[in-house]
């Protein structure tokens, strides 16, 4: 239990304030500790070349042959094959940093490009701060954590939908007019990850100030989204608190991959999509009994009140999932406690060497830039764009449904909702089951997979939407039960889920060196589907029916079906014809 609250916002807070006596790390318990940190390879390359790992093919290779033993530490004291003694020790004291970089190395430093630098790295593959070597129910834990997060944020759009009749006849404006306190919301959460995502990858930030940064703002500005005195003052206000609120639905997904290596990480992202689910599912549920007693106000208090425990959750319990920005602290830890200002890190390197328009590039160019350069890409987010953008539309159709079609009353049309998330839990079990059985065996034993093998749950998943679609536009009528028009809104739970889970462990296997980029990309995408979508919807289910409209979305879905296909058959192809994308497979 120490070893979680440590890492969080309350752990430091307590470390601050104790001046480190409370809550100690290992070399703070143990000063001596410090030689096992230190890695021989990557400090030699510095001295070298000024890059801890700019090495030429001929020491790769021989770095590749040489016995386990010359390259891993031991408890004696030996650092990547350089015997730290403390009478090695010593003379560090005595002869300063760069006697230290020639007695772990035995390398002179480059005068042109070599750099006096003693870089810093995990000790070993156990080592128990690295956030893939947590037990399990740690990360068991986390990912707990990480979903209610993703769950408080989500609830966030379709919460408000269970108002929007008061939001109406409060303000005066049309139901289009009041479909947009859902889409810019929506259009918020949109935009907000191409700023959030990339300042989280920086160590010297990390994710969790971002996390529990925004999260306390976004808590607070439902107070005056609740007391909106005008129609433009709650428009306003919805649009910050998407923004704002924005970073865990692009974020949550690269948090829960620094806690599980690649042949386990489909299992928390599973779970992962069932919480953002969960969230649009189960909003107008919560919202729809408040919004019919008090008014759309109250879904927005509601909203508040989950946000604020969830904070209040996160400040005393949520760790840094970021090994670079763990990393990072460490090296600053081990500079402190020496007193070696050499000490470094390769994500503390990298995070000084990148300018502000390297994070532009990242942040505003780079997703764009891929998505329209990269067919695989472009198609992908497309896709989910679509089926993003249909549930949103199809979502509207539920009040003429149930409230128009079966004389639901408001509270009661959100338990309609439920059949979705039924549909989620269901497919759960033999998702994990074909992740267990069929996929796992297919890692090679550097635990990599060729990215196409991701893709054959799409399949499924592309024909449930249609199915949903037709069996719910067909099935929603006067004469028959309206239990089967909730039955059939399952199949989109099911199609959704199988089609995210692919594509969002697809296109980070693709494109590793731009994993952040390609997911910002794919959140702007199916943001902007979602937050427009919803605006026609009514127009369309009134002129065309409930059958029809829902029918034409259907078709639209079907047009999308050879997508997972394609990929498939032709995307090492592909993929091998790009420059940025993965061609080693």
């Amino acid at each position: 239990m120490s070893e979680l609250i440590r890492d969080t916002v309350f752990g430091h807070v307590v470390r601050f304030i104790t001046k480190g006596r409370v809550l100690q790390y290992a070399e703070e318990r143990d000063p001596s500790l410090w030689k096992q940190y230190l890695d021989r390879e990557q400090t030699k390359n510095m001295a070298l070349y000024g890059h801890p790992d700019d090495k030429t093919p001929e020491e790769k290779q021989e770095r590749e042959s040489a016995p386990v033993s010359e390259t891993q530490s031991n408890a004696n004291g030996n650092v990547n094959g350089a015997n730290l003694s403390d009478e090695s020790s010593q003379t560090r004291a005595e002869d300063g940093d760069h006697q230290l970089s020639s007695t772990i190395t035995g390398q002179k430093i480059d005068p042109e490009k070599g750099r006096d630098t003693t870089m810093v790295t995990w000790f070993g593959d156990n080592d128990p701060e690295m956030p893939l070597n947590w037990s399990t129910l740690k990360k068991v834990f986390v990912t707990f954590e990480i979903c209610l997060l993703t769950f408080s944020v989500y609830i966030g759009s379709a919460i408000y939908s269970a108002g929007e009749e008061t939001v109406v006849k409060d303000f005066g404006v049309s139901q289009t007019k009041a479909t947009l306190g859902l889409t810019l919301f929506v259009a918020g959460y949109g935009l907000g990850p191409m700023i959030w995502a990339p300042m989280s990858e920086i160590p010297q930030i990390g994710r969790n100030p971002i996390y529990i940064g925004t999260l306390a703002v976004f808590v607070i500005f439902q107070v005056p989204t609740a007391l909106a005195v005008n129609f433009a003052m709650l428009l306003c206000f919805r649009f910050l608190t998407g923004f704002i609120g924005s970073p865990v639905l692009a974020t949550g997904g690269a948090s829960i991959g620094d806690m599980f290596a690649p042949n386990k990480r489909a299992y928390g992202i599973g779970i992962w999509g069932i919480a953002a689910v969960c969230g649009p599912v189960l909003g107008p549920l919560v919202g729809g009994f408040a919004a019919q007693a008090e008014g759309w106000a109250w879904t927005i208090w509601e909203l508040m009140w989950l946000c604020g425990f969830s904070l209040v959750l996160f400040i005393f319990f949520l760790p840094e999932t970021s090994s670079s920005n763990i990393l990072y602290r460490r090296t600053r830890r081990l500079r402190k406690l020496t007193g070696i200002e050499s000490l470094r890190c390769q994500p503390e390197i990298m995070g000084e060497q990148m300018t502000g328009k390297d994070i532009v590039l990242i942040a505003l160019v780079r997703p764009i830039t891929l998505n329209f350069t990269e067919p695989m890409v472009f198609l992908l987010n497309l896709y989910i764009a679509l089926i993003y953008g249909l549930l949103y539309i199809w979502f509207e159709s539920f009040p003429i449904v149930f409230e128009g079609i079966y004389k639901f009353n408001l509270g009661e049309e959100g338990l309609a909702f439920v059949g979705i998330l039924v549909g989620a839990i269901i497919v759960i079990p033999p998702f994990f089951y074909y992740l267990h059985k069929v996929v796992e065996p297919q890692f090679n034993k550097n635990g990599e997979l060729t990215p196409e093998k991701r893709l054959p749950p799409a399949f499924v998943g592309a024909f449930c939407i249609p199915i949903c679609l037709f069996w719910f536009g067909w099935s929603a009528r006067p004469s028959i039960h309206w239990i089967l028009p909730i039955i059939g809104s399952g199949f989109f739970s099911v199609g959704t889920f199988l089609l995210f889970n692919s594509v969002l462990n697809y296109l980070p296997d693709a494109y590793p060196e731009y994993a952040a980029s390609v997911l910002a990309g794919n959140d702007f995408m199916r943001s902007s589907f979602g937050a427009g979508f919803p605006l026609f919807a009514t127009a369309m289910y009134k002129n065309l029916g409930v059958a029809w409209a829902s029918s034409t979305l259907g078709f639209l879905s079907i047009a999308f079906i050879p997508i997972p296909f394609v990929l498939y058959r032709y995307g090492e192809t592909i993929r091998k014809r790009s420059k940025l994308a993965r061609q080693d497979f």
